[in-house]
């Protein structure tokens, strides 16, 4: 399968600690419901492992 081809999966991956938000799981220990995607989290959210921003993390 090309990289074109491969199906967008809306994982994002941190770039710190290599910890990976799945909208299909979110992250019910800080309030985010299942089925939230990456771009809809509050600007406020961090990565739940390292507690860097929303900008150290990049599509999985």
């Amino acid at each position: 399968m090309d990289y074109e081809e491969q199906e967008e999966t809306g994982k994002y991956m941190c770039s710190i600690c290599n910890y990976v938000y799945d909208p299909e799981v979110g992250d019910p220990e800080h309030g985010i419901p299942a089925g939230t995607a990456f771009e809809d989290l509050p600007d406020e959210w961090k990565c739940p492992r390292c507690r860097q921003g929303q900008d150290k993390f990049g599509k999985a």
